[in-house]
């Protein structure tokens, strides 16, 4: 018969076993910091999270964001998830720099950070994720509005998000870039709706009021477009005020049917948020702290992402939705 003293040992081993099945079973679990919770693009980057969380299997997606789009409220965020001691963090940011401290910390703790859509400054993350080439994003925003007007000429006004978005901020200087390969454009004024449906009514009502030689509005944000657009409707300006920029089928599908929109672009954020997702899995399965020019990380259906200059990457060129194709897409995001 087996000793009281060795039957304490065995179940010992056998509790400490059944610990480590345990843990060994625990999954990975990745961050998805938004810039602002109940906006249509990140939730559509959600499913795509989701998606590649169910084909990697041993993947837990924790979606969360501020409830504003502020970095003060996406570093409160930030701070939580350092407590909680999540595997990596995959970061869409309101403010490039202003972020960085935090996250700077998360990875002295062993968290992997990279950010995407909206870059992070480069100390405070390993890699960052485009939806696609800066300068493709410039050059076609402005192309969308230069077709939307008569002989391609016109005034043209820019609704940005937030003055330090890095995402924003940088499309809008490839436009300005871009503007010599059409001549016929003349941007007269850039002003802030700060991703708030409220605020970017606003903002396009004031610009309509303030300058009424605006032809085009170009919003290379997702919340801004489809604000801008009802703004025109309202201000009996279709025909007259062509809105266009980067926005979800879903949501613009009113816009090109009113008029108030000819074309508009934007990459699949299901696609973007998979991919974040899976190179976030990459750097925290194979515990890499730095990437460099040249290096392919695999992500799933989306094929292999090589990493360029500035530990940046790119993953697709935008696509325009017109009346010829909103339909089929507003059914998909």
């Amino acid at each position: 018969m087996m000793s009281f003293k060795k039957a304490l040992l065995s179940a010992a081993l056998a509790v400490g076993l059944a610990a480590g099945t345990a843990q060994a079973a625990e999954p990975m679990r990745i961050a998805l910091v938004v810039k602002s919770l109940g906006i249509g693009f990140f939730e559509a980057a959600r499913n795509g999270a989701e998606e590649a969380a169910r084909e990697l299997g041993d993947v837990e997606i924790i979606y969360t964001g501020p409830t504003t789009t502020t970095a003060e409220g996406q570093i409160e965020v930030i701070n939580a998830l350092i407590s909680q001691r999540v595997d990596a963090i995959a970061v869409s940011a309101n403010d490039p720099d202003a972020l960085a401290p935090s996250l700077k910390r998360a990875m002295q703790r062993g968290i992997k950070v990279i950010s995407w859509d909206s870059a992070v400054a480069p100390e405070g993350r390993i890699l960052h994720l485009n939806p696609s080439s800066n300068a493709l994003i410039g050059e076609t925003n402005l192309k969308l509005a230069a077709d939307a007007l008569p002989g391609g000429e016109g005034k043209v006004a820019i609704l940005s998000a937030t003055a330090t978005s890095t995402n924003q901020n940088t499309w809008i200087e490839e436009m300005k870039k871009a503007l010599p390969n059409h001549p016929g454009i003349d941007i007269v004024t850039t002003v802030y709706g700060d991703d708030l449906s409220d605020k970017s009514y606003r903002e396009t009502k004031a610009l309509l009021q303030g300058h009424p030689e605006v032809q085009a509005i170009i919003a290379p944000t997702s919340v801004g477009i489809v604000a801008a657009a009802q703004a025109v409707q309202d201000a009996g300006k279709v025909g007259q005020v062509y809105v266009t920029g980067l926005g979800l089928p879903s949501e613009m599908a009113g816009a090109i049917k009113s008029g108030a929109s000819k074309s508009f672009a934007i990459w699949n954020p299901i696609d973007l948020g998979y991919t974040a997702t899976m190179l976030a899995y990459d750097l925290v399965k194979d515990d890499i702290d730095e990437v460099e020019p040249g290096q392919k990380l695999p992500a799933g259906r989306m094929g292999e992402i090589t990493i360029e200059d500035g530990a940046e990457a790119a993953m697709a060129e935008p696509f325009t939705y017109d009346a010829s194709n909103i339909d089929e897409f507003a059914k998909i995001f």
